[in-house]
């Protein structure tokens, strides 16, 4: 196992895995700000267009589990060049398409692409890394991927205007090609996880054991919590504010800094406490209290938005615990596991998806609240059982 020394971490490796993470993210989220003027160019409702983001989601949870596995019998380093180079192709195909149809098919195949590249990714840096350190180095990693929020999706608004939703798809392909040259340079040939001996295969067994499965449907909890925050916290502030778009501008840049804030704190906790997934359940369970304020109790814009930044916080907080957990596994599991977690946040942001609509066709945003604190605090619980197991 290739490990940077204590002194330092591999940051070349993880700029790469930053922009690898950044690019894949941005080829679905960013769609975003285009749903009218897709909708209207290809002739179809909003919300069709707006179903992309679960066949995407769909998409990227099937390959990520696929390309988990493929890594610990191939090795990482093909899957991190190829995945992204793939990515790249069928960003330039949708920018191309004539038809719904077509821009859904190359979506879906980009879901793909990007799932495939995000938990290999992670199980490369955590590779790279000593386990003191893997909270950090995780936390700058998924940085990579809350930076979409902020940064992302405001230059796709800024950029589209000028070259349309095309010109935008064609310059995330353009950076997905830029993190294709930097992983190419990183990510290298000899350590152990990227040039697999022939005939080494990794145990199912040891990557499915009670543990992992346990903290799978944990993170499946936390995915649901984080994802009715984010799909509907903008619809929230319109519903109970009745907020413009131009002035939901500012929450969600401060929704979005409280998950970069969140993220980057969380990774230094992770490896300055010994206890990550005691950590991670305090975190979550801070954060259901958090959610329950957030949806019930709504004073004025600057007070949920001030709640609002400190449950993403939160969310957010024990996210690096949680990962550096679940990549303390053998070797030639990493990758495999890392992928299933992909498959499981795949999993609990379709239920956001569903659940957030239901919950708004009956109750409204004020059942959002203590659905989020369950679920919170199913997590927080699901962690406390597989720490034990792990003692045990």
């Amino acid at each position: 196992m290739s490990v940077s020394s204590s002194r330092g971490l591999p940051w070349a490796l993880i700029g790469a895995a930053c922009l690898g993470s950044f690019a894949a993210t941005s080829s679905g989220t960013t769609r975003a700000p285009f749903l009218l003027e897709m909708a209207h160019d290809l002739d179809v409702a909003m919300p069709l267009v707006a179903n992309l983001v679960s066949l995407t989601a769909t998409a990227w949870g099937i390959t990520s589990a696929l390309g988990g596995w493929m890594s610990d019998v191939i090795g990482r380093r093909p899957i991190l060049i190829v995945a992204p180079f793939a990515l790249a192709l069928t960003l330039v195909a949708q920018a191309a398409a004539g038809s719904f149809f077509w821009v859904a098919v190359w979506a879906a195949a980009g879901g793909g692409c990007a799932g495939a590249f995000t938990g290999v990714v992670f199980a490369e840096v955590s590779s790279h890394v000593h386990d003191s350190q893997r909270g950090r180095a995780l936390g700058w990693v998924m940085s990579g991927q809350s930076l979409t929020l902020v940064v992302g999706v405001p230059m796709a608004a800024a950029i589209g205007s000028v070259v349309g939703w095309r010109g935008w798809l064609l310059c995330v392909a353009a950076l997905s090609i830029a993190a294709v040259l930097s992983l190419f340079l990183t990510v290298g040939r000899g350590s152990a996880g990227h040039t697999r001996g022939a005939g080494a295969r990794p145990s199912m067994r040891a990557a499915l054991s009670p543990r992992v499965l346990g903290l799978l449907g944990t993170g499946v909890a936390e995915r649901i919590c984080y994802g009715l925050a984010v799909v509907y916290f903008a619809t929230f502030m319109q519903v109970t504010y009745d907020m413009t778009l131009i002035e939901l501008a500012v929450p969600l840049a401060v929704f979005a800094l409280g998950n970069i804030a969140g993220t980057v704190a969380g990774g230094q906790l992770a490896d300055r406490l010994r206890d990550r997934l005691l950590t991670f359940a305090v975190a979550m369970a801070l954060s259901g209290v958090a959610a329950l304020v957030l949806f019930t109790w709504h004073p004025g814009p600057a007070v949920s938005v001030a709640v609002g930044f400190v449950y993403v916080l939160l969310n957010a907080l024990g996210r690096p615990s949680f990962m550096a957990s679940l990549a303390s596994v053998p070797e030639d599991v990493r990758g495999t596991v890392l992928g299933l977690n992909g498959t499981s946040a795949s999993v609990g942001w379709i239920g956001a998806a569903a659940l957030g609509a239901v919950m708004i066709g009956t109750v409204g945003f004020e059942g959002f609240g203590p659905l989020t604190a369950l679920l919170a605090l199913t997590g927080a619980g699901g962690a406390l059982l597989s720490r034990r197991s792990r003692s045990s």
